[in-house]
């Protein structure tokens, strides 16, 4: 999935802004100004005639994305939802509970995070990943055994996905360690 997303400064505070992850795809529609437009570009004859792009500005995170590449405008506004999603889990940090506890949906076995994109959790175990390393100072050892997890899981899991990826490696930047190889 190939992501976009500008940022403005926030209007909530983090922990307020990612309660939004738990949202209904209309409710966090509801939370954004909706904008369409058309665009250019290759896609057939009926694609520039039509206002199928979507842009979502969501106030309380500052975050602005677009959802461009379909003719259908409901498609556009699905990928943009999602994008939105994405760029929340990977942006916004919080600090970690002190018993981790997984969303409903996500199932662990032996030890191994394997999380599908069609899962509703998805973004909420990107943002607990990345949450994890942020507070064991970049160390995914620490960070996967906090989090219950294999160290080679929780690596693989952040190495699927590149925005993930490239957060967890600015996360070890900031911690003068090197970046992490998949």
């Amino acid at each position: 999935m190939s992501s976009h997303f500008t940022a403005r400064e926030p209007e909530q505070s983090p922990q307020q802004i990612r309660k939004c992850l738990a949202l209904s795809d209309q409710e966090l529609r509801a939370q954004c100004v909706v904008d369409t437009h058309r665009i250019g570009g290759p896609g057939g004859q009926h694609r520039n005639k039509t206002e199928s792009a979507v842009r979502l500005f969501h106030r309380a995170s500052g975050l602005t994305v677009t959802g461009q590449e379909r003719r259908s405008q409901h498609q556009n506004a699905a990928n943009a939802l999602s994008r939105l999603r994405e760029a929340i889990a990977v942006r916004f940090r919080v600090p970690l509970r002190v018993c981790h506890v997984w969303p409903e949906s996500v199932r662990i076995h032996a030890r191994r995070l394997k999380v599908s994109e069609n899962n509703s959790a998805y973004f909420d175990v990107i943002a607990i990943a990345l949450d994890a390393l942020e507070a064991f100072s970049g160390s995914p050892q620490e960070a996967a055994a906090f989090l219950d997890v294999t160290t080679s899981s929780l690596v693989r899991f952040l190495a699927d996905h590149d925005l993930a990826w490239r957060e967890a490696n600015q996360i070890r930047a900031k911690f003068g360690q090197p970046a992490l190889k998949p």
